[in-house]
């Protein structure tokens, strides 16, 4: 099989992902409506018993999300607020549609939370309350700590992104800046009946961590965010007032925003309606009717991307060379979310610079072709998905006198697969649960 014949598979392979984890599938598959019940995995509730019934759409997959829900509940949704970072492709009845920003929050950001804050201070015990949460919600929606700015959230979030720090290591510091973050929505919406369903963006779908766990009980605390500024050595690198603001929360043993106790578990439930295993699970289904034996890794891959790309290599060629731990035709799959340690001043992102990576591992060989990419279309600061490459990746790019070298060096992964036109460019897919790396390995 020819390398342009994996690559056209790996492609297809990608798509596939990207079908099963759509949104308003996602929604749809977990809640139903039979006459006045709405049922939410198993539980019922009879929507005769509200007085008003209130959407919350936030984060990259919100307007799907929302467009599933309208779809069943139409006109019962008495009010709903919709919150993206691009243009949706639905139009809402009785819900309002907002632009947002992301990764790093703006006035938009603001000026959104407040509308949804003054939406749910009309909510009353009698209402329901559902929100829709999807990743890069922390960004779409922010409302600052009291004594602090958005634009001191944007220096911090920056200087974190650049930092190499996880999403759970960046979305703890986020939620002790944040009146909204870590419980927060959940507080203002109480004592409604709430429902949250979920789309997740984060490894092991821990759920304070997804948009920053607005509507669940936050664990982490002020010293946890302290600790991991210190170990970024970041303390003389963010605004002054959040070092205040954080050391303020330390001295007094701050508590989360919501306690344990307020959360009546009858009354609030929180679900995942899509994840990366459901990802990359339709990409194993798909591979197999193509006529590729599989081998899913996980779906919690983490760490520094250059020295994951080392790993998935040497799993390839075990494969190649000695048919283990599966046989050729073989197809490696993972999902998760890599870490970019950013020292250059290039252009990248933690899919391409993966790519990129596998390249120097993989030149020179034959049959091998990995491809690497963000579900929702944006690979860091970028307007591409990710990247794919074989083992005529490098060699191509030396003809035209591109040096890999130089630009990993420089962590310019996306100019460098420009050059090379294996860039992915997908566009904003609506989607949003963390990356795909798919390897596949064709028989000598």
């Amino acid at each position: 099989m020819s390398e342009e014949k994996l690559r056209e598979h790996a492609h297809l392979l990608f798509n596939e992902a990207i079908d099963e984890v759509n949104p308003k599938k996602c929604v749809l598959e977990h809640s139903s409506l039979k006459k006045n019940i709405l049922k939410i995995n198993s539980k019922k509730y009879n929507l005769e018993n509200f007085n008003s019934i209130y959407v919350v759409a936030f984060g990259k997959a919100a307007p799907a999300m929302a467009n599933a829900v309208e779809e069943l509940l139409s006109d019962r949704i008495t009010n709903g607020v919709v919150v993206s970072n691009n243009k949706s492709d639905f139009s809402f009845k009785n819900m309002e549609f907002c632009l947002s920003s992301h990764p790093v929050p703006d006035k938009k950001s603001v000026d959104a939370a407040e509308k949804v804050i003054t939406l749910l201070d009309k909510s009353t015990k009698n209402d329901l309350v559902i929100f829709l949460i999807s990743g890069g919600g922390s960004s779409i929606l922010a409302l600052p700590s009291e004594g602090l700015s958005i634009e001191d959230i944007r220096k911090v979030t920056q200087r974190l992104m650049l930092s190499g720090v996880d999403t759970n290591g960046l979305n703890t510091i986020r939620k002790k800046l944040s009146q909204i973050k870590g419980g927060g929505l959940l507080k203002r919406a109480l004592p409604s009946e709430v429902a949250t369903l979920i789309l997740s963006d984060v490894v092991g779908d821990k759920l304070e961590f997804i948009a920053s766990g607005p509507t669940v009980y936050d664990t982490t605390t002020f010293e946890d965010a302290w600790r991991i500024i210190d170990a970024l050595d970041l303390e003389h690198k963010i605004p002054p007032k959040v070092v205040v603001h954080l050391e303020k929360g330390r001295k007094l043993n701050s508590s989360p925003l919501i306690t344990k106790e307020e959360i009546d578990k009858k009354r609030v439930q929180t679900i995942v309606v899509g994840n990366n295993r459901k990802a990359i699970s339709a990409v194993e289904k798909k591979a197999k009717k193509l006529g590729y034996k599989t081998l899913i890794l996980s779906s919690q891959i983490s760490g520094e991307a250059r020295e994951v790309a080392k790993v998935l290599a040497g799993i390839a060629f075990d494969i190649q060379k000695f048919e283990h731990p599966i046989k050729k035709p073989a197809c490696i799959i993972f999902g998760g979310e890599t870490t970019v340690n950013v020292i250059g001043k290039g252009k990248g992102g933690r899919n391409t610079e993966t790519a990129l990576s596998f390249c120097f591992e993989i030149i020179g060989r034959k049959n091998i072709v990995g491809l690497f990419a963000g579900t929702d279309g944006i690979d860091g600061p970028t307007d591409a998905a990710g990247a794919v490459c074989d083992g005529r990746s490098r060699l191509v790019a030396r003809k035209m006198g591109v040096s890999a070298r130089d630009h990993l060096a420089n962590n310019n992964s996306y100019n460098f697969f420009k050059k090379t036109g294996d860039l992915i460019k997908t566009g904003a897919t609506g989607t949003n649960v963390m990356d795909i790396g798919i390897i596949l390995i064709a028989k000598d």
